[in-house]
């Protein structure tokens, strides 16, 4: 009985790894998003921003971080980075606010981004030499 389970076991251990997935080559991620963020404002703000994220299309190589720094008595100070490119920052209170209208600010804010580091990729005018 032991030795069905274990022959069991090694054939499906074999199968996995020899099966394409396993070798990474039908695996494709799209973009990444991460939380760095600290307080319970920037975490709901970065909740409401992987709501939209979800939705976007065309993210795949594109990197978002959302980080968070304490700033003393004033609350928090929240970035946006693009591919490590910060392109959106904001004060978040130490009082807990809505964060709606800096999601969608956020959102539009990181649209333009990818739409202008994918211009910028296609159009041989923004060659890398600027000539």
């Amino acid at each position: 009985m032991h030795s069905i389970i274990k022959l069991i076991i090694t054939l499906t251990l074999l199968g996995a790894s020899f099966s394409p997935q396993a070798n990474g080559e039908d695996i494709e991620i799209s973009g990444l998003l991460l939380d760095r963020t600290l307080s319970r404002s920037g975490k709901e703000f970065y909740h409401s921003y992987s709501l939209l994220w979800q939705d976007m299309p065309s993210t795949t190589g594109i990197n978002v971080v959302i980080k968070e720094a304490v700033v003393p008595r004033a609350g928090t100070k929240l970035f946006v980075e693009v591919n490590s490119k910060a392109i959106y920052a904001t004060y978040m209170g130490r009082r807990i606010e809505p964060v709606k209208d800096k999601v969608e600010q956020a959102i539009f804010a990181t649209i333009d981004a990818i739409a202008k580091s994918k211009f910028s990729e296609q159009s041989e005018d923004l060659a890398s030499s600027g000539w």
